[in-house]
């Protein structure tokens, strides 16, 4: 069953342009004009992620954006943001807000696709990390409560390192997380070694799993 995305454009020429290079490259394109639109049609189409325009009638790509991240089942999803503007204003408002990756237009086709492929890939390692969790749990393998608060106070993380994994736990890379916190690459693998030292973990689907069944 093919990956399912979302396409939010108002211009008919660029949605146009998306659907047929992103059904082209094997996935489920679903459209919408607006942020208003593309609400209802990720309840109904359910994507495994989004790309959107900002300046769209109704509801731009932030407000869209903004209302997504607010509800629990969708904080996870994907989202890419198109715009013209590429201030560096526009972008810090973009990642505050909570998109993965800022786009300035015009972009290439296989940049995008480079783009999509990569996290859908970090987004499925954070699902398949989630169903070994939910598994365990119904196996009854899951660590106590009271085990869970007692690595917590052993293990504890800095602001950072929490901001950290809080990134990479959404399905960022490396590079995605440094230009999120302002940070190096190389920094951010420093940060990334350390959680996975303290968490005695060799991934990071395991790091993710191992936070989950530890609070942290």
């Amino acid at each position: 069953m093919p990956l399912s995305i979302l396409v939010v454009e108002d211009d008919p020429g660029t949605r146009l342009t998306l659907q047929d290079y992103l059904e082209l490259e094997g996935y489920s394109v679903a459209t919408a004009v607006d942020g208003w639109m593309a609400l209802q049609q990720v309840e109904i189409f359910q994507p495994q992620l989004i790309i959107t325009d900002i300046t769209m009638p109704r509801l731009d790509g932030y407000a869209f954006l903004k209302s997504l991240r607010q509800q629990p089942a969708w904080r996870l999803i994907p989202v890419v943001l198109l715009t013209a503007h590429g201030e560096t204003q526009d972008r810090v408002k973009g990642y505050k807000t909570g998109c993965d990756v800022y786009l300035e237009k015009p972009f290439e086709l296989d940049e995008l696709g480079a783009v999509v492929r990569n996290l859908l890939a970090r987004s499925q390692l954070v699902q398949s990390a989630l169903m070994q969790y939910s598994a365990s749990v119904q196996r009854g393998e899951a660590p106590a409560p009271a085990e869970a608060s007692s690595a917590e106070e052993d293990l504890s993380l800095t602001e950072r390192e929490k901001d950290v994994l809080d990134l990479l736990s959404g399905g960022l890379s490396n590079s995605q997380i440094a230009e999120r916190l302002y940070l190096s690459p190389r920094t951010v693998e420093k940060y990334v070694s350390s959680l996975l030292r303290k968490s005695n973990t060799s991934n990071r689907a395991e790091l993710v799993r191992f936070a989950m069944d530890h609070h942290w």
